[in-house]
């Protein structure tokens, strides 16, 4: 399968079954929230900045795709 015909799989799939999407957005969000905790145990910051919420959201993605392709 190539990845447009995957993409496009993913696409169907998820006007479908509005469960398996929200299945999706929630991993999503939960690697921004698991990752924003990481960060904020790691610099001890009570409080995030634009530069700080960038660098979570960078490094949530890469969680997600990570967990997605292992």
């Amino acid at each position: 399968m190539k990845t447009q015909e995957a993409i496009e799989h993913l696409r169907d799939e998820f006007k479908k079954d509005p469960g398996y999407r929200y299945g999706w957005q929630a991993n999503i969000a939960m690697a921004y929230k698991d990752n924003e905790r990481w960060y904020m145990e790691k610099t001890g910051k009570k409080y995030l900045n634009k530069e700080d919420k960038h660098t979570i959201a960078n490094n949530a993605a890469n969680y997600f795709l990570d967990l997605l392709t292992k």
